[in-house]
């Protein structure tokens, strides 16, 4: 991660209480808990497993209104041709691209996928996916929040490590 993004955001929040701010880190798009979780530990000194609840419970608040709110909002744009244009696109290029893996795997490889920590993947996206996808609510709601769980696990364990190394050398 950029370091000069993290101070930006460290800076951004520095009036809240740390656990606060570990929360709202981890609802941003960018970061998730990818990124709130190794700001809690490395930067506000917070305990592992507190640091893993907090982005937990702040990466999971903005997905249910994503869920529900992602294709109202996409209907109404659609009123507008541009968008309509791409949403059709959008739509039509998932679906040739990735419906045949969700159909084989279902909702493990949405749980996979947001759990994978990496750019570009996580719960906004996961989310994304699941509405253009066509995932039902329930289905969606259970891999993104089983998703965010294993990405949660990783990231704290992967901080952790790093920080016993780096406080060893």
């Amino acid at each position: 991660m950029n370091l000069e993004l993290v101070e930006i955001i460290v800076s951004f929040f520095s009036g809240l209480p740390h656990w606060l701010a570990t929360i709202f880190i981890s609802t941003l798009p960018i970061f998730e808990l990818r990124g709130a979780i190794p700001v809690a530990i490395g930067v506000y000194h917070i305990n592992p497993l507190k640091a893993y609840l907090l982005a937990v419970a702040g990466n999971a608040l903005p997905v249910i209104p994503l869920l529900l709110y992602l294709g109202p909002v996409s209907n109404f744009l659609r009123r507008y041709r541009y968008w309509d244009r791409f949403f059709e696109w959008l739509f039509t290029r998932a679906h040739h691209t990735h419906s045949e893996s969700f159909e084989r795997y279902g909702t493990i490889a949405l749980a996979l996928f947001v759990a994978v920590p990496l750019p570009v993947t996580g719960a906004w996206t996961g989310c994304a996916a699941a509405f253009v996808l066509g995932i039902r609510f329930r289905h969606a709601l259970a891999a993104i929040m089983t998703g965010i769980l294993i990405a949660g696990i990783i990231v704290t364990t992967i901080t952790v490590g790093t920080d016993t190394i780096l406080s060893s050398i």
